[in-house]
This record gives structure tokens, sequence and C-alpha cells, in this order.
């Protein structure tokens, strides 16, 4: 457990908070410790699905500026380095992972979100790429996971003003998969993935790594990786025991151990 980010797992859920007042700043440690948690919950086969939280006031407002601004070109491509592989290492979770935003998610901050498989947000939520008003642009993943998720011209209206968006605009333009009131927003993360918490674990995998990696080439290519993860499904225990359930029960009454 880092001093900034821990890891709570009840009921094979596991809640990545961060906790670093007041705004949950991505500093060096903050990184680090992101990148622990997301190899701890991979590890962790209990684990079945993953909730990103910043806590009750705020998500994360974004990297440390302080900390950024005196370091040179070198020693920012290091650090732009790291934090992308922090960034990236939450990306690759295997398992179904909800962001859960109250307050801001800005810059780093809504560039972690990103990372996440859905966006919970509160209803006073706001989330925005503000990198451009100070004389920079997204270095941790926001011109790239961005535009593939929303769009590139939507993305490059967030990106060229840096404005914030509300939580109503997130969700009409599929920022946001989820608008909730403030208080309502962990618990609606939670509801969220504890219908992935019974699924089977290892297809589950298997179809986040699909789309995914599909979404990185061809479609040709994005077949063959769906293929062979489609096939590869047959050799486990989940596939048996679903199938079988299936025919002997008709459909949705298949209980999966993961395996």
């Amino acid at each position: 457990m880092g001093e900034f980010v821990r890891v709570e797992v009840a009921d094979q859920i596991a809640t990545i908070r961060l906790d670093r007042p007041k705004m949950n700043a991505l500093n060096a440690q903050v990184r680090q410790e992101i990148a622990a948690a997301a190899a701890q919950v991979t590890q962790d086969s209990a684990v079945r699905a993953v909730i990103l939280y910043g806590g009750e006031r705020v998500f994360a407002a974004g990297a440390d500026i302080k900390e950024m601004a005196p370091l040179g070109v070198a020693e920012m491509s290091e650090w732009a380095a790291a934090l992308q592989a922090a960034l990236s290492d939450v990306a690759d979770i295997p398992k179904p992972v909800v962001a859960a935003i109250t307050g801001y998610a800005l810059g780093g901050g809504l560039e972690l979100a990103l990372c996440a498989d859905f966006r919970v947000l509160g209803e006073s939520a706001k989330v925005g790429q503000p990198e451009i008003l100070l004389g920079v642009i997204p270095g941790a993943g926001g011109t790239q996971r961005l535009p593939r998720l929303i769009g590139p011209a939507k993305a490059k209206d967030l990106i060229f003003t840096g404005r914030q968006v509300g939580a109503q605009e997130a969700l009409a333009i599929g920022l946001a998969d989820k608008v909730v009131p403030d208080a309502e927003v962990y618990q609606a993360a939670r509801d969220l993935v504890v219908q992935y918490a019974a699924g089977p674990a290892l297809a589950l995998r298997a179809a986040k790594q699909a789309v995914n990696k599909g979404l990185e080439v061809d479609l040709a290519t994005g077949l063959e990786i769906e293929r062979l993860h489609f096939s590869s499904l047959f050799a486990t225990e989940d596939q048996k025991s679903g199938m079988r359930s299936f025919v002997e029960n008709g459909p949705g009454k298949a209980v999966f151990e993961g395996k």
C-alpha cells in the first residue's frame, strides 16, 4: 500500500484509491504508486473488476505542475515516458475497469480516467485537457486515447481550447458513460462493475484485449486477434461449464470459476 495510492478489495472488486491532498496531483511518487497498484490488481486472481477513485471531492486535477515546470527537454522526456508507462499499466489491466469521477478530472487526471473501460461522472464533475493553456499539449495519452474514444474533431476541440466540459456534455460526446448525483458516484461505479465480477474472468480478459488491440490495427489483423482469443477460450473450464449450462438450463445461468 502506497502513501498516496492504496488498493482496497471487497467482494472481488478492487478500488484503486488516489489520496494525495488536496487535488490528487500526479507527481512522481503518485505515478509510481499507480503503476504498483495496477500490477497488484492485475496479478491478484481474487480481483475480478476494478474501480479508479479519487474520493468524494476530486478525481485528479492533473499532473504536478510545480514538479514539471523546472524540467528541461531531456528530463521532461523521461518524466513523460514514465507517466505514460504507468497509465498504460492501468489501461492494460486485464479486467473491467471503471473510473468513478467526482469534482475535477483534468490533464493527467483525465488521461488516467481514459485508461478505464468506463467512466461514471458526478453531476458537478468537470473534465478536460487544459495543457494548451500552459503552452504545451497533453503528454500522457490525451492526444491518442481521447480521439479514439470520442472522435478526432471533438478531441481536437477539447485539446485546442483547453476548456472544461461538464458532466452532461461529457455524456453527450461519449466521454462519460453515466452521470449520477455526486454522492452516488462510487456506488454507481460498483453497480456497473459488479455484473462483470461474476462473469468468466478469462473470457472478459480476452474480450478486453481483443477490443483494445484491435483498435490499434487494420480490420483484417483485428479479426485475426479476435479469432485467436476466441479459439483459445475453448481450453478453459468456464467455456465447458458455460456451454454445458446453456444446453441443459438455457442462457444466463452458468456459474463461472475464472479457470
